[in-house]
């Protein structure tokens, strides 16, 4: 049995990392949190965080990757214990290796398919030191979603996007079964001309 919600009415709030979350519009807006102007029912506001909120990622972090992509930081010396490992973007680019898609608030072909929509999804390749999320903008021109039925939840598709990982700049290819939104994939260093 669904639980009745206590309040009727919600602001949509935003904090100073441009992340959105609700709050109900007869209680004071927590500090560091300020209203953007948009206040219905919980159900209205969520659909409007869904739709503007596209980039999951803080504002300083979007901002110091933005500055990383223009002005690469200097390669860092690896430490001697770490000597003989090889780094994870090695590691994620030699050979294939098992993901899934991390989808929020809810995994599913649905939200996979508004999530290349949007050009931007979240890949998590799970068999590194407690799973290796990232963010991946995806490239149109080269995610194939042809064979997949998303309505349905069956086929594949083939993402294919770039990222900076650990100051490289990187090509991911992930090719994901819809049923079960898993599949393998690797990195690719990218090479500027």
């Amino acid at each position: 049995m669904e639980e009745k919600d206590p309040f009727e009415q919600y602001n949509v709030v935003m904090n100073h990392e441009e992340q959105y979350s609700i709050w109900p519009t007869e209680r004071e807006i927590p500090a560091g949190w300020q209203s953007v102007g948009v206040t219905g029912t919980k159900q209205a506001c969520l659909d409007h965080i869904e739709k503007v909120w596209t980039d999951m990622r803080p504002l300083s972090l979007r901002k110091k990757m933005e500055e990383w992509k223009k002005n690469p930081p200097p390669s860092r010396p690896v430490s001697s214990a770490n000597d003989n490992l090889p780094s994870l973007v090695d590691r994620l680019c030699s050979g294939d290796h098992p993901l899934v898609v991390s989808l929020r608030p809810e995994r599913s072909s649905k939200a996979l398919q508004e999530a290349i929509g949007r050009g931007y999804t979240l890949i998590k390749f799970t068999e590194t030191r407690g799973g290796t999320e990232i963010g991946v903008e995806l490239d149109t021109s080269a995610t194939n979603a042809s064979d997949a039925d998303f309505d349905r939840g069956v086929g594949r598709v083939r993402l294919v996007g770039q990222l900076t990982l650990d100051m490289v700049p990187v090509r991911c290819i992930a090719d994901v079964d819809l049923a079960s939104l898993a599949g393998t994939g690797h990195l690719e260093r990218v090479t500027e001309n």
